[in-house]
């Protein structure tokens, strides 16, 4: 072989080890993510795996860096008027939001009474609806509970929901089934007025729309994209659990029970499949349902602190929902826009993360 086919050989060989090289190191490069391997808790003193609260519906997004992301409709502030009839503790049902049917038993009615009266379903269509009974030993309102007397009961319909205002369908749905209720332990109802019923939940139903909001954002990946195993490894030192839905995670409460601050989502097709590690995330959802968390727990603010803390960890930027990035200025317009929707959450006596609230918007 002469020294010409010699160097040609060695030259090719060069280029081969380099092509090569750059394939894996280009593979390499832009594979997922993954979790990094982490030694076993010992079974002593492991923590169970927590769970979110659950969280019943959902706002139409609330556009991130929008030019109007919270509408400014007139609002009521006049709070719908309570019943003439008053109670001298007050129950779960509220004339802010319910239809309230006094319900005057002829004699005390024993609570096993109440309970086998009860109709079998406690909707009436989209819209829950409760029976509660005046303690007589304790002067509360509650459900009725076995072993108790009651010598009043109420029951009420909710006005309102995120499925729409109560119709006059619903309301004949709810009157038939309370009259039952107060047929079988021989009591009288007194129902109002089904077109007033419907004009108040219409008017909460418009108030409640232009009020109800979700903050939605995109963590999007600049290079390399994520496996399901890295996202859940890097959000779990700001607080993330497991949420009840394959591809989401939630930051928990402080007090149990209450919705989640913030939720982190992700494709649950890849969070679901055989192979997790080999599926590739190139972004992930930052959300929170305004109206479901107390304004004292700052929601907004932890979701800034968190997206620019997952931003670093994993080499990802914050864009709106259209993939545009979001500089930090454009933040600060969201968070006025959020105080003034406090506010006014607040003049209607339903503050965000309240029990109102949380049942208003749901």
């Amino acid at each position: 072989m002469s020294s010409f086919q010699t160097a040609l050989v060695i030259t090719g060989a060069v280029v081969l080890i380099i092509v090569v090289a750059y394939n894996a190191w280009s593979n390499y490069r832009n594979a997922p993510r993954r979790a990094r391997p982490v030694a076993a808790p010992p079974p002593d003193g492991a923590e169970p795996l927590r769970q979110e609260p659950l969280l019943y519906g959902l706002a139409p997004p609330l556009a991130a860096g929008g030019d109007d992301p919270l509408p400014d409709l007139p609002l009521r502030l006049d709070p719908v008027a309570a019943p003439a009839e008053t109670a001298p503790a007050r129950g779960a049902l509220d004339a802010l939001i319910d239809a309230i049917v006094p319900i005057g038993a002829e004699h005390p009615v024993s609570g096993d009474a109440a309970l086998a009266a009860l109709p079998p379903t406690r909707r009436a269509g989209s819209k829950p609806f409760a029976i509660e009974g005046l303690n007589e030993a304790t002067g509360q309102w509650e459900k009725p509970q076995g072993g108790q007397r009651y010598h009043s009961f109420q029951a009420g319909v909710q006005l309102a929901n995120r499925l729409g205002a109560l119709n006059e369908i619903e309301f004949s749905e709810f009157v038939a089934k309370v009259q039952a209720f107060a047929d079988a332990i021989n009591a009288a109802p007194e129902f109002p007025d089904m077109r007033h019923e419907v004009a108040r939940a219409r008017e909460l139903d418009q108030f409640a729309s232009s009020h109800d909001a979700q903050l939605s954002f995109v963590l999007r990946a600049r290079q390399a994209a994520w496996s399901p195993g890295y996202v859940q490894q890097s959000a779990a030192p700001l607080g993330f659990v497991a949420g009840t839905m394959p591809g989401r995670l939630v930051l928990p409460a402080p007090e149990p029970g209450l919705p989640p601050l913030l939720t982190l989502s992700y494709d649950a097709q890849a969070a679901m499949s055989d192979e997790p590690e080999r599926s590739a995330l190139r972004e992930v959802g930052l959300s929170v349902d305004v109206p479901q968390v107390a304004r004292a727990e700052q929601p907004f603010v932890r979701l800034r602190e968190v997206a620019a803390q997952l931003g670093q960890a994993m080499d990802g930027v914050l864009c709106d929902q259209n993939g545009q990035m979001l500089p930090a200025m454009a933040m600060d317009p969201i968070a006025a826009d959020l105080e003034q929707l406090y506010d006014q959450l607040d003049e209607r006596e339903l503050s965000a993360g309240s029990v109102l609230a949380r049942r208003l918007f749901s």
